[in-house]
């Protein structure tokens, strides 16, 4: 089992990977540790754009943010979706009905994603 510690660095690794998604690496992306959620399976993370976050620029802020997962077991990263309840979305994960996309699982020891 990670720790709180462990799974904040994976989180962290996999933000870092996900720069390009975001608009390239010039913007730095932090996790909002205050809204961060936590289950006995793992610790689920929010995040935005540090500018955003310093000057309020809506111009600055990231679009697409969904809340993301790292699993306490293995590290497995779970990517949410934007278009619905994030309640909603934890409890299809927590009953095996979660609908997967070919990037809803990274895989931090391989930086891999997959739809498994």
């Amino acid at each position: 089992m990670l720790t709180d510690q462990e799974m904040l660095a994976i989180a962290e690794r996999y933000l870092k990977s996900r720069a390009e998604h975001f608009g390239g690496s010039d913007i730095e992306v932090v996790i909002l540790n205050d809204r961060t959620i936590k289950k006995p399976y793992g610790n689920i993370y929010d995040y935005q754009s540090k500018e955003f976050l310093l000057t309020g620029n809506l111009s600055k802020t990231l679009v697409g943010n969904a809340s993301f997962l790292v699993e306490k077991r293995i590290g497995r990263v779970v990517q949410f979706g934007t278009a619905g309840i994030l309640e909603k979305q934890l409890e299809a994960y927590e009953n095996g009905t979660l609908v997967t996309a070919l990037d809803t699982y990274w895989y931090p020891d391989e930086d891999r994603f997959d739809y498994q």
